[in-house]
């Protein structure tokens, strides 16, 4: 063999012996760069703990519009309880309510929450004992501790838009409220109106 042929086998050695031992450096790579925060990148909000506040138990007060989207102002008011239990290590929870008003009124309802990590969105889907059906989905998010969720469903035989809100959450307390809009959102009329006072156990 010529020193230029070995010359080239070599190379050709010494190049294969150098891919092998930078493949380890370079499988560390991604890791490394993935745990960094890059400057300048907002990094998302991760909301699969955003209900937490509302496990356990509360006393629950409502304002309810006995006839929406009908002009009238007549409101009654019910109490009694929500028990909120997580689900899926925080991914989910489940809350049953059970309020009485005049009347010998008696409501039982249940809210079945569930996040998405990929959309990083929840999902309200809600029934009541009288139906026994899941309602339509409502879909949002908590942003600064204020949850807003949306739907579209049909309301005496016309179709509206829901929207769900959160707000004033603490560790102790919290408000919800339901509104329709029949315009297409322009307008909202609040026909629900929760308060909750936690249960100290």
């Amino acid at each position: 063999m010529t020193l230029i042929g070995r010359l080239r086998r070599i190379s050709a050695l010494f190049a294969v012996v150098l891919v092998f031992a930078l493949l380890p450096l370079a499988a560390q790579e991604p890791a490394n760069a993935s745990s960094s925060s890059t400057p300048g990148v907002v990094q998302q909000h991760d909301g699969q703990h955003d209900f937490d506040w509302e496990i356990g138990k509360w006393k629950l007060h409502i304002s309810r519009l006995v006839h929406p989207l009908s002009g009238s102002k007549e409101w009654i008011e019910l109490n009694g309880t929500v028990v909120a239990r997580p689900i899926w290590d925080g991914k989910g929870n489940f809350a049953e309510i059970r309020a009485d008003g005049p009347n010998g009124q008696h409501l039982e309802f249940l809210s079945l929450r569930l996040y998405n990590p990929k959309a990083r969105q929840w999902t309200l889907n809600f029934a009541s004992s009288i139906s026994g059906v899941l309602s339509v989905p409502k879909y949002g998010e908590f942003k600064d501790r204020r949850g807003e969720f949306y739907d579209q469903e049909d309301f005496n035989g016309r179709m509206i838009f829901v929207r769900f809100l959160f707000f004033d959450v603490s560790p102790d307390s919290g408000r919800s409220e339901q509104a329709f809009s029949n315009d297409g959102g322009k307008t909202w009329e609040t026909n629900w109106i929760n308060t909750y006072t936690r249960v100290k156990e």
